[in-house]
C-alpha cells in the first residue's frame, strides 16, 4: 500500500514538473495583457462583467484577462500558477474543459447575480480551481487527490475567508462564491461536459 502511494506520488510530482512551464506560460499571457493595459492607462477594465448589461456579456470571457492593478495581478499570479499545476496533470485538454467550464459558469452568474460595477481579475477562476480540487478528494478518494486537497488547505485554506461579504474592501466576493460553486459543479459533472463534447 506504501509502496503503491509512493508511485502515485512520484508519477504526481513528476507530472507537475512536467506541465510547470505551461502553467507558466498562462501566468506569462496574463503579465503581457497586464503590461498592455496599463500602457493604455487601463481602458481595457472597461471589458470586465457588468451585470445584467448587454455590454457586459462580452466581459464572461474577459474577465479573467483583466485586473486592477499589478498588486492585484501579483495576488492572484501564485494561486493561479499552482493550482493549475495541480489540475494540469490530468491533460492539458482536461484542464481547458475544467478552465472554460469554471470561466463560462461563473462569469454568467456573476453577470446575472453579482453587484453593480465592473468585475475583473482571475480570483473566480481561481476560486473555481480551489472547488474544483476540493471536490475531487470527495468523488474520487484516492491518495492523489487527497494529498492534493490537503496541500490546497493546508496552503490556501484562508480563500474560504474570501467567500464573506466585507471579508476585504474592493474584492469581488461574490465573485468568489460563484468561481467556487462552479469549480465543485464542473468536478461533479466533468463526466458528463466531456461526453457532451464528444471527449
Amino acid at each position: 500500500m506504501l509502496r503503491k502511494f509512493a508511485l502515485e506520488m512520484r508519477q504526481l510530482i513528476t507530472a507537475m514538473q512536467a506541465s510547470m512551464l505551461f502553467a507558466l506560460q498562462l501566468v506569462g499571457i496574463l503579465l503581457l495583457i497586464h503590461i498592455i493595459n496599463s500602457m493604455s492607462q487601463y481602458r481595457l477594465n472597461t471589458l470586465g462583467i457588468r451585470p445584467r448589461t448587454l455590454k457586459g456579456l462580452p466581459g464572461i470571457i474577459f474577465a479573467p484577462l483583466l485586473h486592477g492593478n499589478f498588486n492585484h495581478l501579483f495576488f492572484n499570479t501564485i494561486p493561479l500558477f499552482v493550482l493549475s499545476d495541480l489540475i494540469l496533470p490530468e491533460g492539458k485538454i482536461i484542464f481547458c474543459y475544467v478552465s472554460g467550464t469554471i470561466i463560462l459558469l461563473s462569469g454568467f452568474l456573476i453577470w446575472l447575480f453579482g453587484r453593480r460595477g465592473i468585475h475583473i481579475g482571475a480570483s473566480s477562476l481561481i476560486m473555481g480551481y480551489f472547488g474544483y480540487l476540493l471536490s475531487g478528494a470527495f468523488l474520487h478518494i484516492t491518495a492523489t487527490t487527497i494529498v492534493l486537497a490537503g496541500f490546497c488547505l493546508y496552503y490556501f485554506g484562508g480563500l474560504f475567508l474570501s467567500l464573506f461579504p466585507g471579508a476585504k474592501k474592493n474584492v469581488s466576493w461574490d465573485g468568489h462564491i460563484y468561481g467556487f460553486l462552479s469549480g465543485i459543479f464542473t468536478a461533479f459533472y466533468l463526466p458528463k461536459i466531456l461526453w457532451f463534447v464528444g471527449f
